[in-house]
């Protein structure tokens, strides 16, 4: 990991203590489950796609890209028409399978936890939700309806 400093040099960056550098790398919403994904072998941008519902094509890319450049994924471009590429683990990113694999056993026992305190919250979102059904929907910066208000 480096960081661009004014004069556009390249300087390693310095971290406090190990789990920085960790989350540096593999930090974020979606870095953990590409990685997770890529474990079980090599996948296509369109197989990671399908199997990670929520990220958009943009934000895949820029996550492999970063995963690429830490070391972490190899990218495979075959010379194929149409053109196919895929990613996989190196060697570098198998060495963050046992931290994900720890992250992975304590969400299994405590994901129902999270779920009740999610439909608690959505349950007590929509009754309040409701008492203020009478106002005028929110508008956005550039004065339109905000889309994500459904009342």
């Amino acid at each position: 990991m480096t960081e661009q400093r004014k004069d556009k040099k390249s300087v390693p960056k310095k971290y406090q203590v190990g789990v920085e550098a960790a989350l540096e790398v593999m930090g974020g919403k979606w870095k953990p489950l590409i990685i997770y994904h890529l474990m079980t072998g090599r996948k296509r941008t369109s197989e990671l796609r399908r199997i990670i519902p929520g990220i958009t094509q943009k934000m895949l890319t820029t996550q492999l890209r970063a995963l690429e450049k830490d070391e972490i994924v190899a990218r495979n471009v075959y010379n194929e028409i149409p053109p196919r590429v895929e990613y996989e683990l190196t060697a570098y990113g198998w060495g963050l399978k046992p931290a994900l694999d720890h992250l992975c056993y304590w969400g299994e026992e405590h994901r129902t936890r999270f779920m009740v305190t999610n439909r608690r919250f959505w349950r007590n979102f929509k009754a309040v939700q409701s008492k203020f059904k009478h106002l005028p929907p929110a508008r956005h910066h550039n004065n339109e309806l905000d889309p994500s208000r459904s009342f």
